[in-house]
């Protein structure tokens, strides 16, 4: 896993949580990672359409877009 589990617990007591387990926040970082991954490799590609060898915010967002659709 590359996310360290101290943010995430942070993200969990951001939205109110008490207490987090490690497990939990194990759990939610390896979703968020292959969630990450997956919009990397979309922007990648995006990137890549457009003759680009930078990934652009723009290519973020449209990645996302296309993902969660």
């Amino acid at each position: 896993m590359v996310l360290t589990l101290q943010p995430i617990r942070r993200l969990f007591k951001s939205v109110g949580a008490k207490r987090v387990s490690d497990k939990a926040a194990s759990e939610l970082g390896k979703i968020m990672e292959e969630k990450t991954k997956l919009i990397a490799l979309e922007a990648e590609k995006l990137s890549k359409h457009g003759n680009r060898r930078t990934i652009m915010k723009r290519d973020i967002k449209l990645a996302r877009k296309i993902l969660d659709e």
